[in-house]
């Protein structure tokens, strides 16, 4: 089944309050609410591309697939790139553990890949 993960990218980008985030960038209070609960079956695609760019990112960092019970696709099937590991990256918590010399040198591989 594929279903809407907000968590992780909120994780991720470091936002500790979606709903003031999403408050910012201009989102309505009913659909801040719904994301940041996670009551998100359906977006219009003027909506995805709203979310996508805030949050600088594509509809697929928004999807997770879960396959159902007994549900069969071959390893290779593009749809297992939206299946996602149960570790949720939250990279500011990783950023703010690292000594100041593995943040350098972070910076510069970030920069060689820009």
């Amino acid at each position: 089944m594929l279903k809407y993960n907000f968590e992780r990218i909120f994780r991720a980008k470091g936002i500790d309050k979606p709903f003031a985030f999403l408050k910012q960038a201009g989102f309505s209070d009913n659909f801040a609410s719904k994301v940041k609960n996670s009551r998100v079956n359906r977006l219009s695609l003027d909506l995805l591309e709203r979310l996508c760019l805030s949050f600088g990112c594509t509809p697929n960092d928004f999807m997770e697939w879960i396959p159902s019970k007994g549900q069969t696709s071959g390893q290779y099937h593009p749809i297992h790139e939206l299946k996602r590991s149960e570790k949720i990256v939250d990279l500011t918590k990783t950023l703010h553990s690292l000594p100041l010399s593995k943040l350098e040198e972070l910076d510069r591989l970030i920069n060689e890949k820009k």
